[in-house]
């Protein structure tokens, strides 16, 4: 691989609202956190406009559906953020009057995000859990453990161990016709991208993969037609699907409306639950019902 297309590819950083840390070896993996490098997560992340067109979608779609649910309930909603990082979108909805129960592995995430709520306001309803969302079951609260309207899981499932596993951590946690908002980075983007950028190198080597003390890329992405599998098999019902960043990132030249960030967020709106737009996403986001 060329010099050139190592550094792009390491330059990749994707936005990612979770913590679970990826150790690997040659035969095993483990959930990977990002507690040792919280600042620069924070600032590549969020730091930016591509943190602004990913927030702006999540608030689009999750704020629609929970007003109306909110509403049909005649109630605030049981919310839980696992694998929160900074968990915006849950302070958000604290923000709105919701009981929120907000999980991360990292210690230093969780002190990001209460420190955030804290500064909006200190009275919020919001349960702080610091462990890996495997343990998390034995560490709630007689209260905290009712089944919840709402769980958000936001770019975990490419830094999972394994994966198709949390599915059933929702089962256990997500009320019959509660929702579920599931975002992850969507491995198509990689590779649309890399052929944009002519980085066919890096595309003909089956062994690359990033490097994660690095970069932000994960190199465990599960695939959008193998979690609607997952999906199906559990017995969710698709309501809402979207893509975040579906031009922004694969522009190389920045001219015309790409100078106006408040435009770029307005047409990433506008065309990320559009198809086949939505499908070019970095991310995708998908809200779905569960039926049993």
């Amino acid at each position: 691989m060329h010099t050139d297309d190592k550094n792009i590819a390491a330059s990749e950083h994707q936005s990612i609202d979770q913590s679970l840390q990826t150790t690997e070896s040659e035969s095993t993996r483990s959930d990977r956190s990002f507690d040792a490098i919280a600042d620069h997560f924070e600032k590549k992340v969020y730091g930016g406009l591509k943190g602004d067109i990913r927030l702006a979608v999540l608030r689009r779609d999750i704020f629609e559906y929970t007003t109306q649910l909110s509403k049909d309930l005649g109630r605030p909603l049981r919310i839980l953020d696992v694998g929160a990082g900074l968990a915006q979108i849950a302070i958000d909805l604290a923000t709105q009057g919701h009981e929120v129960v907000i999980n991360d592995i990292s210690a230093n995430m969780i002190d990001k995000a209460k420190a955030n709520a804290d500064q909006i306001d200190e009275t919020l309803d919001i349960a702080w859990h610091i462990c890996p969302y495997q343990e998390l079951a034995a560490r709630l609260t007689t209260k905290e453990n009712q089944k919840f309207d709402l769980i958000l899981c936001h770019a975990l499932l490419e830094w999972l161990a394994e994966p198709a596993a949390v599915m059933d951590f929702f089962d256990q946690h997500l009320r019959s016709h509660g929702a579920l908002s599931l975002c992850f980075y969507n491995p198509a983007s990689f590779d649309y991208r890399n052929l944009i950028m002519g980085n066919f190198n890096l595309l003909d080597n089956t062994d690359y993969k990033a490097d994660n003390k690095k970069s932000l890329t994960p190199n465990h992405p599960v695939a959008r037609e193998k979690v609607e599998c997952w999906l199906v098999a559990h017995h969710y019902q698709t309501v809402r699907a979207s893509g975040l960043r579906v031009f922004h990132d694969y522009a190389p030249l920045k001219r015309g409306g790409h100078n106006d960030p408040d435009a770029v967020v307005r047409m990433e709106l506008r065309y990320s639950q559009l198809e086949p737009y939505k499908w070019l996403g970095r991310y995708l986001h998908i809200m779905a019902t569960r039926q049993s």
